[in-house]
């Protein structure tokens, strides 16, 4: 009995990790598309909502799959950036979820942080991937990036690797609240950038990002929140020189 409530917790924490890393394996996708829905009200400048899902959709199941045929047969054809998005960075994490539904992890921190490394790496090496690799013994623009990517993910395969042969600890309680408000805070100032300015988008993006905490003192954030503002105010136009609008587009025209 206890030999089969133990089997079941384990095929219920590996299939949760499992559907963890299949978001994880979409997660450039759900957040193009979620920024796309930004062109609709015209915030930001990019492909609409449907264009998104449909050309992601296509490069995942058939672009992709197309691309590795072609690649077999000596087809030399350059692939799209969301067909090299599949093939570098979302295949290989989908990979991964499906070998962890059948695999013990013993340590399933140390699992799961090295897959997010892995993830990380491997979206470098993406990101990169249209850059200028060497030339002869001249670095160019991707070498970089390439080289580090593809040390993380080689680092953080062995870390995951670790965590099915080691034992170790679980999975500790984690807060979601301050991850999620900055990067919704994040996403604000991106978006509102130009339709609202540095002013506006840096001190409510603060506050946004001030909301992340339980013991936030609402008169001390939005003080700091100010000081802060004026300075991206100085530091993007003046210092920088980065031409970005100060106050909102339609105090302007």
């Amino acid at each position: 009995m206890a030999d089969t409530m133990g089997h079941s917790a384990t095929a219920t924490r590996n299939t949760s990790m499992a559907l963890g890393f299949c978001l994880l394996a979409i997660a450039p996708q759900i957040f193009e598309f979620i920024w796309s829905i930004g062109t609709i009200f015209g915030w930001g400048a990019g492909r609409g909502p449907a264009t998104v899902v449909i050309s992601h959709a296509t490069a995942l199941l058939a672009g992709a799959p197309g691309a590795l045929i072609g690649a077999a047969s000596g087809d030399g054809k350059k692939a799209s950036s969301e067909v090299l998005l599949a093939l570098i960075y979302t295949y290989p994490i989908l990979a991964v979820a499906i070998v962890t539904l059948f695999m013990t992890v013993r340590s399933a921190q140390d699992y799961v942080g090295g897959v997010i490394l892995m993830a990380l790496g491997l979206f470098a090496l993406w990101a990169s991937s249209d850059l200028q690799g060497m030339r002869g013994f001249s670095f160019g623009a991707g070498t970089a990036p390439r080289m580090f990517g593809g040390l993380l993910v080689v680092l953080s395969a062995a870390i995951a690797l670790t965590g099915l042969l080691t034992d170790g600890p679980g999975m500790s309680h984690y807060s979601w609240r301050g991850p999620l408000f900055v990067m919704a805070a994040i996403l604000f100032f991106a978006l509102a950038i130009r339709p609202l300015g540095v002013v506006v988008s840096a001190f409510v993006s603060f506050m946004i990002a001030a909301a992340g905490s339980h013991e936030t003192r609402w008169v001390e954030a939005a003080i700091v929140g100010a000081c802060l503002t004026v300075g991206c105010a100085v530091l993007f136009p003046y210092v920088l020189g980065l031409p970005m609008p100060m106050f909102p587009r339609f105090l302007i025209q």
